[in-house]
């Protein structure tokens, strides 16, 4: 079999970087190796960045038709175990700070998702979908790929790993990859959500938390965070025990946790952090999870393999637009992504030290941090566009010295602004295009 892009990996990674191949006309053939939809929990937060991806595609009206919208993430710190009613007042993380229209998040069943991205590529003839299919090792530059009984060579002239944390792929271009384990698990699981729970919330004492995000069709995502090793117990312990450590936590929730009557419904979540050393080599790529896994305290994972999957497939159209190829070209993918990538990394893995320790004066930190973060304006706002992924705006040692009670915090009436240099442009995301016009210039 002869491809121009073989994609190996059928996650939302791979199929916008399929679809995006496939909108150019390409060649392009997706392998996954899964029979159907895994009973797997995913990611289901989608971040405004994404929401504009998705525009740019022609996709954000059925994204939006099936989601719900996220206008804040509520932060409530329980104060006394003994007393689920008694919190400290909440404080809200805001999307609708941003600049309009990417001023909220969305909440999109994961499945949902995929098939939205799969239908739309299956009406371009140059897309190939294969499923199942895995893929097995390269043979002499192609790559061999087991479908059913038979195994087939694909040759490529690109070969783009979309696989997962256990990348084959990845193994066989030996990058290093070094992992980051944290001292917590998570338990994720989805049931019938009060209809007043709208927004999202984080509700956290001195040893875990609660994260609920509302779904369509009165449904709520959680995450519940455990100590590391705890899971087999808390099965023996039995469901009842699971619903009262919700309920301890959200009271809101009774009658509706109580939904869950399976084990098997709860998914155990294993958090892990690294960024490989490399995403290209030679004509092979690497995005999604094959190239970084980012703690989910963050809420981005499924995030940065699509804007992986949007840049690598705009570059490629360039690419072959202009009959440039190269992996000198090719790199122009990890010089755009890999700085983005790493920023959120850094957030997500402070995120989760912060949340993690199970320490009483560590509440009070955390407390006095979220309060500040959220109270003073250009704290506030530089969070939300960093997780949203329209831009980056960094923290300076005034930021720091205001989030720790050392300096007070800003006045709203300051003139501190969002500026357009703190938003990623066309140019910023696809420097490529813009190269002839720079030659241009300099003559």
């Amino acid at each position: 079999m002869k491809t121009n892009v073989l994609v190996i990996g059928g996650g939302v990674g791979g199929l916008t970087v399929a679809l995006k191949l496939a909108r150019c006309g390409i060649g392009v053939t997706l392998v996954e190796q899964m029979k159907g939809s895994p009973h797997l929990y995913k990611g289901e937060l989608v971040q405004p960045k994404t929401l504009q991806i998705f525009e740019s595609i022609g996709l954000l009206p059925p994204v939006l038709e099936n989601g719900h919208i996220i206008n804040e993430i509520d932060l409530v710190e329980r104060r006394d175990l003994s007393d689920a009613s008694e919190e400290v007042p909440s404080q809200s993380m805001s999307y609708n700070i941003l600049p309009k229209p990417y001023h909220h998040a969305l909440m999109i069943p994961h499945e949902t998702l995929k098939s939205i991205l799969l239908e739309e590529a299956e009406k371009y003839p140059s897309f190939k979908y294969i499923q199942p299919g895995r893929f097995m090792e390269f043979e002499n530059g192609l790559a061999k790929v087991k479908l059913s009984e038979e195994e087939v060579l694909i040759e490529a002239d690109y070969y783009v790993s979309a696989e997962g944390r256990k990348s084959k792929v990845r193994d066989f271009m030996q990058v290093r990859q070094k992992e980051k384990k944290y001292d917590h698990h998570f338990l994720t699981v989805t049931f019938p959500r009060p209809k007043s729970l709208t927004e999202g919330k984080i509700i956290s004492n001195h040893h875990t938390f609660l994260g609920l995000f509302p779904l369509p069709n009165n449904l709520v995502r959680s995450v519940y965070m455990i100590p590391k090793g705890s899971y087999k117990k808390m099965i023996e312990e039995g469901l009842e025990s699971f619903y009262e450590k919700y309920l301890e936590l959200c009271p809101a929730l009774d009658g509706y946790v109580q939904k869950i009557d399976s084990w098997k419904q709860i998914q155990l979540m294993i958090p892990v952090h690294y960024h490989v050393s490399s995403y290209v080599k030679d004509n092979i790529v690497l995005l999604g999870d094959a190239a970084h896994s980012v703690h989910p305290m963050a809420g981005e994972g499924m995030n940065l393999a699509i804007q992986d999957g949007d840049v690598l497939g705009e570059l490629f159209c360039w690419m072959y637009e202009h009959n440039l190829h190269s992996s000198e070209h090719l790199s122009l993918y990890e010089e755009v992504r890999r700085p983005r990538v790493h920023h959120i990394l850094k957030l997500s893995h402070l995120s989760a030290l912060a949340y993690s320790r199970p320490l009483r004066s560590l509440v009070t930190w955390r407390r006095k941090v979220m309060d500040q973060l959220t109270n003073d304006p250009v704290l506030h706002i530089k969070h939300m566009l960093n997780i949203s992924g329209l831009g980056m705006w960094k923290e300076t040692i005034i930021d720091r010295a205001i989030q720790t009670g050392v300096v007070p915090i800003r006045k709203e009436e300051m003139d501190y602004h969002l500026e357009k240099r703190h938003l990623f442009t066309s140019r910023d995301d696809y420097p490529w295009r813009y190269m002839e016009e720079e030659v241009k210039d300099d003559k």
